[in-house]
């Protein structure tokens, strides 16, 4: 069955957003997401779409009736010809990339987790580092969908402003079934993490990120220390780390201990500047794996997150002023703030629309108050046209929007087309699109 009526609660991975739809639907196909879409239609209904719920925001919840498209899950045989491969909509990146790696070949950037869907991912401008790179919907050359009307469209390239668009769609364009990505020959993955001082990671950061593939770093708050990660392809075999290590680093470390001491944040906020100073602690590690195996990493410690895109140059002086505001206005923070840098791209709504770009994260704990953190970084990166990350916190609204993108009436106009009678809306997308016509 696509469908039930029994009352369920839909909750996102973080906890902070819920829905409890009137009709719950889990199709195994495109036909019959194509009627479930057809039928809410025509009866005047509201339809949200969720994969693995990694959003922060309420772009995915529903009211009326909700389709889960993790059923959707297939991935194709890559064209040897092209690189590309077809995929279902509701495979999660972790699955694609295992599948991928199976017959050779890899997505060549990604984020640091793989839950999400390959369709939320891409919905969202999620992105992983590296300023050559696109984010994730760069990788793709077409698309197929149900749109508002209950019609199966194909999308492509040659599609113009109707591709443009519903590569990062955030939902409000119609339900995405399957994707053809672009992906480049399985390769491997050098990894050196070590921490290093704040002052000389700003002093050196256009050389790093220029000369490594893939640079990332977290700067700690209420210390001068940052960890870096420098990844960058090599042709020698892979040297992962000993099982042993694995457990150390990314197990314990990174997740296990980690957690403790937001745990112990949360029940004593005063004890956190003291426990930051453990986290440079882990000293450096150097390991080299299959691609998907070094870019993804667990994260089990949960949070909510507030990520803004900004000029590339602007970087350092939109953190700088980010780690003087938290000494200012005495916000007591356990997560480090992570910094990633992309290339520009055409997508209508990326986050790194028609610039090089970098990206400031920042993180709470969950069940930590973030609000007046959140708002206070969200005024920063306001200085710089910051561009939330669609997936995650912010309080911009469609008015604040529309001056961040000059793509935006397009956009719109490519909503109305297809979705006229906002099928796919809710209160989230109202809020940063307007409520249309």
């Amino acid at each position: 069955m696509p469908s039930t009526t029994r009352t369920r609660t839909w909750h996102n991975w973080a906890g902070n957003q819920s829905a409890r739809p009137l009709t719950w639907c889990e199709p195994r196909d495109a036909s019959t997401a194509t009627q479930i879409v057809r039928d809410a239609a025509s009866d005047g209904r509201r339809v949200k779409v969720v994969g693995s719920g990694h959003s922060f925001t309420a772009a995915a919840v529903a009211d009326d009736v909700l389709i889960d498209v993790s059923r959707l899950d297939e991935v194709g045989v890559v064209d040897p010809s092209t690189g590309e491969v077809e995929v279902g909509a509701g495979v999660t990146i972790a699955n694609l990339n295992d599948a991928l790696a199976r017959q050779g070949w890899a997505l060549a950037n990604l984020g640091d987790i793989a839950y999400q869907t390959i369709a939320g991912a891409i919905s969202t401008s999620t992105h992983g580092t590296g300023i050559g790179l696109t984010g994730i919907a760069g990788q793709v050359s077409a698309m197929s969908l149900v749109d508002g009307l209950g019609n199966q469209r194909r999308v492509e390239q040659n599609d113009g402003a109707v591709f443009r668009a519903a590569q990062v769609g955030v939902g409000a364009l119609g339900l995405i079934t399957s994707v053809r990505l672009r992906t480049t020959p399985a390769f491997v993955l050098e990894s050196r993490e070590a921490p290093m001082r704040f002052d000389r990671v700003m002093a050196d950061l256009d050389e790093l990120v220029s000369v490594n593939e893939h640079f990332e770093f977290f700067w700690i708050p209420h210390t001068e220390w940052a960890l870096t990660k420098r990844n960058n392809r090599t042709v020698d075999p892979p040297r992962p780390l000993t099982p042993l290590r694995q457990w150390w680093q990314k197990s314990f470390l990174e997740n296990t201990a980690f957690g403790l001491v937001c745990r112990l944040g949360r029940a004593r906020p005063s004890l956190i500047p003291r426990l930051a100073t453990a986290l440079p602690g882990s000293g450096q590690v150097t390991y080299s794996n299959a691609s998907h195996a070094v870019f993804a990493s667990q994260r089990r410690v949960r949070f909510v997150e507030m990520e803004y895109s900004i000029p590339r140059d602007a970087c350092a002086e939109a953190l700088g002023r980010v780690k003087r505001m938290i000494d200012a206005r005495g916000f007591l923070v356990s997560f480090p703030v992570e910094v990633r840098f992309t290339a520009g791209d055409d997508a209508t709504l990326s986050t790194a629309h028609g610039r090089e770009s970098a990206y400031i994260a920042v993180h709470m704990f969950k069940g930590t108050p973030f609000e007046d953190y959140f708002r206070e970084v969200e005024a920063i990166m306001a200085d710089y046209s910051g561009r939330p990350h669609w997936g995650k916190m912010h309080f911009l609204d469609a008015e604040r929007l529309a001056g961040l993108y000059p793509g935006w009436d397009e956009f719109q106009d490519v909503r109305r087309d297809l979705d006229p009678h906002g099928v796919f809306a809710n209160r989230y997308t109202e809020r940063i699109f307007g409520a249309g016509e």
